[in-house]
């Protein structure tokens, strides 16, 4: 093999060497500081965004159309009837409360996630509160630190109850009548 094909094969090594070493910072810059924060302007928090410790604002609609009876069947939607708020009762927005329609909250560091928790604990993307066959379910997104319900960690989806404490990272959360 000649001085000069040996040369460039080096050169060829040491420079995809570089590029994995570039994509590896890459990846750990985006999940150590999450996307750039937007602001949001007041319309975007009446359309549905929570975030920065502000509750969105149901208009009245999610919460009251929720509790309704359903006409065809004559029963009441169990698992939306009976929990209508997610409140913060310990951490960084202790207090705070989100109304609940119909829709997925998901809760991480990210500036697109429902519910932002900024603190060292708390993944990225760290959990899911969905509705699922007219109850409540908590979902662990694989984070790092875990999800808790009552204590005990969440593996799989899981209901959960009213008053019943979900820790994630410093955070504490209940849902409410």
């Amino acid at each position: 093999m000649s001085e000069l094909t040996l040369l460039v094969l080096r050169l060829g090594f040491l420079l995809l060497l570089w590029l994995f070493i570039f994509a590896i910072v890459y990846s750990l810059r985006s999940d150590l500081f999450g996307q750039r924060v937007r602001k949001l302007q007041p319309a975007d928090v009446t359309a549905g965004s929570v975030g920065g410790g502000a509750a969105r604002s149901s208009g009245g609609s999610d919460s009251a159309t929720a509790a309704t009876p359903l006409a065809a069947f004559g029963r009441e939607i169990a698992g939306v009837g009976t929990a209508s708020k997610l409140v913060i009762t310990s951490g960084v927005k202790a207090g705070a409360e989100f109304p609940l329609g119909r829709d997925e909250i998901t809760i991480g560091r990210s500036s697109d996630s429902t519910i932002i928790i900024r603190d060292d604990y708390t993944s990225t993307h760290h959990a899911r509160l969905m509705l699922w066959n007219d109850q409540w379910m908590i979902q662990d997104l694989d984070s790092t630190n875990g999800t808790f319900l009552d204590g005990a960690r969440v593996a799989v989806p899981t209901p959960v109850p009213l008053n019943t404490p979900i820790k994630i990272g410093a955070t504490s959360f209940e849902l409410r009548r």
